[in-house]
């Protein structure tokens, strides 16, 4: 059991390992095979646009980023109440893991600003 939040890249890779290794990796795989379902369950809200507050934060090298470009670069049309787009350079899928402290600045900052 680790007590306290592991830190350094070892550690935290431990720290996975170890919960893994108690309760297995089966939550994580099913978000994979029932994407298609997913995909079913949500087609009634193709084209919608979120209307609240929204603040985005991604890595520079998400590899999500690549994957729908034309996505990201029309956030501020698809969603009408965008109020920040944040690419922090450097940082990957894991944004909140890799850059808690700029990632947690950016939340305090948006939640004080609605």
């Amino acid at each position: 059991m680790v007590t306290g939040r592991p830190t350094s890249p070892e550690a935290i890779e431990d720290y996975h390992i170890q919960e893994f290794t108690r309760s297995g990796f089966r939550g994580g795989l099913n978000w994979y095979r029932n994407i298609d379902r997913m995909w079913e369950f949500s087609a009634p809200f193709c084209g919608a646009q979120l209307q609240q507050p929204t603040l985005f934060v991604a890595g520079e090298v998400d590899v999500v980023l690549t994957m729908y470009p034309d996505a990201v670069a029309k956030l501020e049309q698809t969603v009408p109440n965008l109020t920040k787009k944040v690419i922090l350079l450097g940082a990957g899928h894991w944004i909140q893991q890799e850059r808690p402290t700029e990632v947690n600045a950016l939340l305090v900052e948006f939640l004080k600003s609605v």
